[in-house]
């Protein structure tokens, strides 16, 4: 593997369980928030999505806000975890939402192949031994010339990094050369959200091991980390959405 920082030796992930997990972490999560306006703003400026598939649905924060805001578009997200795929379903009406292994080497799901128009894979390659075989797989859902914006991180890996299953961190030549690779043109790469996304990384790495509690459901989320979220929520909402030095890396390619 040579996709930026790699790591080893980490148990297979568990999403069922840490969907149960760290649910509420996520929807306060001011970095998610960030992404969610990286995402738009990559989509917007391509034209309105007309079918739009979330590779990675998770809790179906994305596909949600795809949703508010272009109504007129069919939304669909697809997840390897049943529990995602339950929240998301919960608070997304407008969208469909199914669990699928794209990793399985299996067909998509009836009417879906070739189906979508606009697609993201946000956070989810950084989690996969294989984002190769899955960006492979993964195009069977897309219709010719559809559009694909990628988010992977970038920087150092926390422990709570490591905790959640992440593989390894990107550098934007990793990023890019993965999408050609998998048969994609890539139109625009960089680094979003410099200088205050990259302060609030330092600020997870420095936590180490302690955030994995500070965020658990079971005993609800810290004081400190709520208070740190807050802040960082207003900085992120001030960071801007292109550059070349944020450690929150994004692409936009087109399928060929």
């Amino acid at each position: 593997m040579s996709h930026g920082e790699a790591r080893t030796g980490v148990a297979a992930d568990d999403w069922e369980s840490h969907w149960s997990s760290f649910s509420a972490a996520t929807e306060r999560n001011p970095a998610q928030a960030f992404r969610r306006r990286l995402v738009l703003a990559l989509l917007a400026a391509h034209g309105p999505p007309q079918r739009y598939l979330d590779i990675g649905s998770g809790q179906g924060d994305l596909a949600g806000a795809v949703a508010d805001r272009w109504p007129e578009a069919e939304v669909a997200g697809i997840d390897f975890s049943r529990r995602g795929v339950e929240i998301a379903a919960r608070k997304v009406s407008a969208a469909r939402f199914r669990q699928f292994d794209l990793l399985s080497g299996e067909l998509p799901l009836p009417g879906y192949q070739g189906w979508a128009t606009q697609a993201t894979c946000s956070e989810v390659l950084e989690h996969v031994d294989e984002p190769e075989t899955l960006l492979a797989s993964a195009r069977r859902w897309l219709a010719p010339g559809a559009l694909l914006v990628v988010t992977v991180p970038g920087g150092p890996i926390s422990a709570f990094d490591r905790h959640i299953g992440h593989r390894c961190h990107y550098t934007m030549a990793d990023l890019s050369t993965l999408l050609t690779c998998a048969g994609f043109d890539v139109l625009e790469s960089g680094g979003a959200g410099f200088p205050f996304f990259n302060v609030y990384r330092r600020t997870v790495i420095a936590r180490g091991d302690r955030l994995v509690a500070d965020v658990d459901a079971a005993q609800g989320v810290s004081l400190l980390a709520r208070a740190a979220m807050a802040v960082f929520d207003r900085l992120l909402a001030a960071s801007p959405t292109r550059g070349q030095r944020g450690w929150q890396l994004y692409a936009v390619a087109r399928l060929r």
